[in-house]
């Protein structure tokens, strides 16, 4: 107890001396991620002074509420790298979220973005990469993150690598689709993710960014367990009262049904990668980085999906 105690005393010391010294900016503060961080650091104690708070969107009413408490909100787009080095300046620390799409030259943004804040006198940049994005070197996904990565390591900036599993703040809508459906048809029974929710990749990027020993260093941020389609269900199930099949069709039967249902072939096509995606063991594995950064244990899929246990029960009605 006295320990824990002395460790909770370090860490808030060394909070307060960190707000005083650094500045810390969220790129992307609009997004969904974006202010989940934002309240992970005013929780920590950092000061809304101490926050420069970076959008394509500034005048948005969250950034507005920011900048009443004292944060610094400012435009920057990466699509207008005039505009990131003055609005990175003065900031010490750089919490860099990744960017949606970005029409196939997303690495490029963002080494747009990493220039801008080494010129600003950044000294620290925590990127918001893909789980094991240096070992699925097959992923759709982490293609991308993979080269930025590589081009934050090569900027001569001390950096940190956030490797986001993907997100499990979707699965209560999915939940609540197959309960209404009584079934979850799938090609990939086997697939296994350990899911995580924002609120925990959030609360991860506040510790990196407050607490010190994070410099060139990588976190897998995920889920405690590995939940696929027969986990799905079974949870599913057992929360809604309602018995869900489970039905394993072939690649083809699985086109075939999403034809009918009308879906365009691009989309079809879509569908059927990212089933592939979740198919992989980089996908499988566990850390307990959420828990090593912030002390708390990570959200599990049973969790969040019994969390939202009214709406499941209203879809087996």
């Amino acid at each position: 107890m006295m320990r824990k105690l002395i460790a909770g005393l370090a860490l808030l010391l060394f909070s307060q001396i960190a707000s005083a010294a650094d500045k810390i900016i969220i790129s992307g503060a609009s997004g969904q991620l974006g202010g989940l961080v934002i309240d992970a650091l005013l929780a920590r104690r950092v000061a809304a002074a101490d926050l420069i708070l970076v959008s394509r969107t500034p005048d948005t009413g969250a950034l507005k509420a920011y900048a009443k408490r004292g944060a610094s909100v400012r435009f920057g787009d990466f699509a207008q790298p005039e505009s990131l080095e003055a609005a990175y300046r003065g900031g010490t620390r750089l919490l860099l979220i990744s960017v949606n799409g970005g029409g196939g030259n997303r690495p490029d943004l963002h080494k747009t973005a990493i220039d801008a804040a080494v010129h600003a006198g950044v000294k620290q940049i925590a990127y918001t990469s893909y789980v094991n994005a240096d070992r699925y070197t097959t992923s759709m996904i982490g293609t991308d993150h993979r080269r930025t990565e590589l081009l934050l390591q090569e900027s001569g900036v001390a950096w940190t690598l956030l490797r986001n599993q993907i997100y499990a703040n979707g699965l209560p809508d999915q939940a609540e689709q197959i309960v209404r459906d009584g079934k979850l048809v799938t090609f990939t029974p086997d697939a296994r993710v350990a899911y995580v929710t924002r609120e925990d990749c959030a609360a991860a990027a506040a510790a990196v960014l407050t607490t010190p020993g994070h410099d060139n260093k990588a976190y897998n941020i995920t889920g405690p367990d590995a939940i696929g389609p027969s986990e799905l269900v079974a949870l599913a199930s057992e929360i809604s009262g309602k018995r869900v099949a489970l039905v394993v069709q072939t690649e083809d039967e699985y086109r075939r049904q999403l034809q009918a249902s009308g879906m365009a072939e691009a989309g079809i096509n879509g569908t059927v990668a990212f089933a592939k995606e979740l198919d992989s063991p980089y996908l499988r594995e566990p850390s307990t980085a959420v828990a090593d950064l912030t002390g708390k244990p990570a959200t599990s899929v049973r969790k969040l999906l019994e969390a939202n246990r009214a709406r499941l029960r209203a879809a087996a009605q």
